[in-house]
């Protein structure tokens, strides 16, 4: 074997057993290792919130909250007072989620009062009037049939004449013209509600009055041994205030129940309605006090994303299903915004790393994609370019003066300021309160930009300035149309384990270390001179 040969598979062999390319794939192999773990911890987390709180994919699924809050005022007598209201509970359509009370100076317990649930407030003493407030926080759900509450024993009750055989009357017309309890009780409310309505039934609404119809036909089925009562229900309408309970009947066949909503309008009846006393008993109860009162006010909340309901569901205690909506509000709106940027820093690396796009500093158009948040696209657009445009000016004559660069950035910032003023004081004079919005942009890293494009002039001239400025624009309306995707904002927002996959992400576009789109133009010759 020739020494040349000997030479090249010593070498060769030398360049396998290096120890530098030994180091370099233990490094490769913990790049991907740590890689494969954040995939397994983000994708893990996202799943476990999906399918144990039942978080949405897809945004735009809504869900409802209704905070609903009672207010029971009376009078004291200077004697011991004790409140009963009756609470909702979990029922067909909604989900009670939360429960609070409001009393100053009364004690307040959440109990099963004779069998049901019951807020309870109590104190030694009050005099005058008195104001206490109950407030729950209801989820709207998807309906399911009634919760089989056993039915009310029957109780019989007699009439005099002549309404003894008015009752008699009107039942044996709707009993034949009927085939179980539901359609008996639908042909009772179709004679009552006639217009022309016969004598027995007029009789009888004379008698009681059109309030006290569910009760009359409560006790009339009750008569033909069918389980039926007065229950008293919630119509939950946003922004309502001083609304009262409607009186419904329930009706009983079996194992089965139905509401009848009688007392609502046909405009309420299509409202969500909350039933707040299910079942027979009582609504309100004042023991040593008079003249009480029961009001409901009620606002609703709509949120395309399940995150704070899971959380007062009880996610607190799981370590997996950690959210920001266990935070003050104050603190998830900061977020909301602060959780978007990891999208647009992956936009960066894409187009800087595998594209080859040159900007104005790094990760700046990430920060002007967030003032585009707050102006929208187009006002954003045109007020960098106004103050960028105005500030490249006025910097170009700092130069002049020889200043030091903290006090010739000081000054840019002061004048980066002022065209921002007088931009928002003529927009808003001629009309424009778009213009307003310019305020938002962060004014260090503008005057920043401003700095380094006047540098870069002078070094590399307008072709590199325009080169640079364009990318960061490009760049910037790329990571703005990602970061303000309904997508984005549902995923990052409501499953926090993404971040780990946006990492990981982007540690994998980091490793890459070959030619960039943009550098292939270089190649082009070379194609040419082939063909």
């Amino acid at each position: 074997m020739s020494s040349m040969w000997r030479d090249h598979i010593r070498a060769s062999d030398t360049k396998l057993h290096n120890p530098m390319n030994k180091t370099a794939r233990n490094r490769r192999f913990s790049l991907f290792a740590i890689v494969g773990l954040l995939l397994a911890i983000g994708i893990g987390q996202s799943i476990h919130r999906h399918v144990v709180y039942d978080v949405p994919w897809v945004p735009g699924t809504e869900k409802t909250v209704w905070s609903i809050e009672a207010s029971v005022e009376f009078f004291g007598r200077g004697d011991p007072i004790s409140v009963n209201l009756r609470r909702p509970s979990d029922q067909a359509g909604f989900a009670v989620l939360d429960e609070s009370g409001a009393s100053p100076g009364y004690g307040l317990s959440f109990v099963d009062h004779v069998g049901l649930p019951t807020a309870q407030w109590s104190i030694r003493e009050a005099r005058g009037r008195q104001t206490i407030y109950y407030r729950a926080e209801i989820l709207e759900r998807d309906a399911e049939d009634l919760d089989s509450e056993p039915p009310p024993r029957l109780q019989s009750r007699t009439w005099q004449e002549p309404y003894s055989t008015a009752v008699r009357t009107v039942l044996d017309q709707a009993y034949g013209l009927s085939a179980d309890p539901f359609t008996l009780t639908r042909q009772l409310i179709k004679q009552f509600s006639a217009t022309d309505r016969a004598q027995s039934e007029q009789l009888l609404l004379d008698d009681v009055g059109e309030q006290n119809l569910t009760n009359l036909l409560a006790d009339m089925l009750q008569s033909r041994n069918i389980p039926a009562t007065t229950v008293y229900g919630l119509v939950l309408q946003d922004g309502r205030r001083r609304q009262r309970l409607k009186p419904l009947l329930r009706v009983w066949s079996g194992d089965r129940s139905e509401i009848f909503p009688l007392g609502l309008s046909p405009i309420e009846s299509q409202m969500p309605l909350l039933l707040w006393q299910p079942t027979r008993g009582f609504v309100l109860e004042v023991i040593g006090g008079t003249g009480s009162d029961l009001t409901f006010s009620m606002i609703r909340s709509e949120s395309t994303n399940y995150g704070g309901v899971a959380a007062e569901l009880g996610e607190l205690n799981d370590f997996l299903g950690f959210s920001i909506y266990t935070l003050p509000i104050q603190e998830q709106v900061m977020f909301k915004t602060i959780l978007l940027i990891p999208i647009g820093a992956l936009v960066v690396c894409l187009l800087r790393i595998l594209i080859g796009i040159r900007t104005s500093g790094t990760f700046m158009p990430v920060l002007i994609a967030l003032a585009f948040i707050e102006t929208s696209l187009l006002t954003g657009l045109i007020g960098f370019l106004l103050v960028v445009s105005v500030g490249l000016m006025i910097r170009t004559y700092l130069s002049h003066l020889n200043l030091l660069l903290v006090a010739r950035i000081s000054a840019v910032i002061i004048t980066v300021i002022a065209i921002i003023a007088l931009f928002s004081v003529f927009s808003y004079r001629i009309g424009l309160t778009e213009g307003l919005k310019i305020t938002f942009f962060p004014m260090i890293i503008l005057s920043w930009t401003v700095e380094r494009m006047s540098i870069l002039w002078e070094e590399e001239g307008w072709r590199e300035v325009a080169i640079q400025g364009g990318g960061s624009l490009m760049t910037a309306v790329l990571a703005y149309l990602a970061m303000t995707s309904p997508w984005a904002r549902h995923l990052t927002f409501n499953f926090l384990g993404l971040q780990f996959v946006l990492l990981a992400l982007i540690m994998l576009v980091g490793s890459y270390s070959g030619y960039r789109l943009l550098e292939l133009r270089r190649f082009k010759p070379i194609v040419d001179a082939a063909d």
